[in-house]
């Protein structure tokens, strides 16, 4: 066994995994629709690459934009961010480290167990007043992984939209730090303001609820095609963004 894992429930996604590994945009390997909470370290045993929470494969590409090899063990997971994000708030659904959705708790020992050299991670910038940094970051410092996080905005890297999101990486060949202090907020990169087409995904988002009206047609594009594309971007992280976070730890671990 061999190359890359993907962890993914979402049938859509997962078939969309499948295809740009077919077509060879992301790093070959194997597809698992479990949910995560039924996944055993015995089951990722050979794999090179494991991605949870794999949505249409951002990480891999993004790992591959930055230039890391698909050869090079790594872990990528961008957990759910349905007990934190601001759209959950909005309608009352967000519960926190309460919610059946918080599933650092299940992936951790999976960590656990084989111990990556490499992690790499995403969540929702609202996470951070939750204390799930707080919660994750302990968690690898108290078994000796150095870690370090990052708000940073898709339009940083030219995109039309905000997307601000804590991207954040733990390395095993350090030693973890002492005296940990929980953050309540961190630092946000500079990025010019959004342009007059506003956010895609807040129109995305109503798509998904059934009012195509905010989407926009071009390129022969049909509204039904960009209501199934959005389904997928939305289970997507900014690869470029990835890569910019990759590409700075490569920097100082080569």
């Amino acid at each position: 066994m061999t190359g890359a894992y993907y962890n993914e429930i979402d049938p859509y996604a997962a078939q969309w995994l499948r295809n740009l590994i077919a077509a060879g945009h992301i790093a070959p390997g194997d597809v698992d629709e479990r949910s995560i909470v039924d996944v055993q370290a015995d089951d990722l045993k050979g794999y090179t690459q494991c991605h949870f929470f794999a949505g249409i494969g951002g990480w891999s590409y993004g790992l591959r934009i930055a230039g890391w090899p698909d050869d090079r063990p790594v872990w990528t997971g961008s957990c759910p961010c349905q007990p934190y994000s601001v759209a959950s708030v909005a309608h009352g659904g967000a519960k926190g480290q309460g919610d059946d959705r918080h599933l650092w708790p299940v992936w951790w020992p999976l960590i656990q167990e084989h111990r990556p050299a490499t992690v790499f991670g995403e969540q929702v910038k609202s996470a951070i007043e939750w204390g799930w940094w707080d919660e994750v970051c302990r968690d690898f410092e108290a078994d000796l992984y150095a870690c370090a996080a990052v708000v940073i905005p898709a339009s940083a890297v030219k995109a039309d939209h905000e997307r601000a999101r804590l991207y954040w990486f733990a390395d095993a060949g350090c030693e973890g730090r002492e005296g940990y202090q929980p953050r309540y907020d961190l630092l946000v990169a500079t990025a010019p303001s959004l342009t007059k087409l506003g956010d895609p995904f807040a129109r995305a988002r109503s798509a998904l609820g059934g009012d195509y009206s905010g989407l926009c047609t071009r390129d022969g594009v049909s509204v039904g095609m960009e209501r199934c594309a959005t389904h997928g971007y939305g289970n997507a992280i900014v690869p470029q963004v990835a890569a910019e976070v990759i590409g700075a730890y490569m920097e100082i671990a080569p």
